[in-house]
C-alpha cells in the first residue's frame, strides 16, 4: 500500500464502490446525526446503524470540528470499515467552495502527510476520502492531534485541527 494518503484514480474508484456497500450517507449535515450514539472516545462519537439489505450493523467514528479562526469553516471527519471488513476509510465532507483541485492536506503532529483528492460534492460539502493503510492508522492512532487544509485559493489553506485523544480506543472498537 502506497504510504501516503494519495491514491490512483482506478483505487479511488475501488473505494467508492467498497463505500456504497456501507451504507452510510455522504452528507454532512446527516453524516453527525446518522445512526444510534454507541459510545464517546474522547471527541470521537461511535455512530452505527444496519443499512437497508445488510445482514450487520456498520459503525463508524465521527468527530465535526471547526477551525479555530473561522468558525463557520466545519469538517466532518469520518473513520469506518467497509462492510466486508477488510478496508478502513478515512472520509471528510468539507464546505462547499473549497478549491477541489489543491485536494485536502494533512498533517498528524506537525508531520506532512499529503493530500487526498476530493471524489464529490453534495448539497451539503465536498468529500474527500481515502483507503487507509497501516501507516496512516498507526500515525492517528499515535498522534496527537491532526491538522486537515483546505484550499480557498491556490496561496490560502484554511488549517482545522482535530484532537486525536480517543481516536485509538474508538477505533480499535470498530467492528
Amino acid at each position: 500500500m502506497p504510504q501516503a494518503i494519495w491514491t490512483p484514480l482506478w483505487f479511488r474508484t475501488l473505494s467508492l464502490a467498497l463505500v456504497g456497500l456501507a451504507g452510510l450517507i455522504l452528507g454532512a449535515d446527516l453524516a453527525a446525526a446518522q445512526g444510534t450514539p454507541r459510545g464517546k472516545f474522547g471527541d470521537w462519537e461511535m455512530r452505527c446503524e444496519t443499512p437497508a439489505g445488510a445482514a450487520r450493523e456498520q459503525c463508524a467514528i465521527i468527530q465535526s470540528v471547526a477551525a479555530d479562526d473561522k468558525p463557520n469553516v466545519n469538517l466532518v471527519v469520518i473513520v469506518l470499515k467497509t462492510a466486508d471488513g477488510k478496508s478502513r476509510l478515512l472520509r471528510v465532507i468539507a464546505p462547499l467552495g473549497v478549491l477541489l483541485p489543491a485536494g485536502l492536506g494533512l498533517k498528524i503532529d506537525d508531520t506532512d502527510v499529503g493530500r487526498a483528492g476530493f471524489v464529490r460534492c453534495l448539497p451539503s460539502g465536498c468529500v474527500a476520502e481515502v483507503v487507509m493503510d497501516d501507516k496512516l492508522v498507526e500515525q492517528m492512532t499515535g498522534g496527537q492531534s491532526a491538522t486537515f487544509i483546505i484550499f480557498n485559493t491556490p496561496e490560502e489553506g484554511i488549517g482545522i485541527p482535530l484532537a486525536l485523544a480517543g481516536f485509538k480506543d474508538g477505533f480499535g472498537k470498530l467492528p
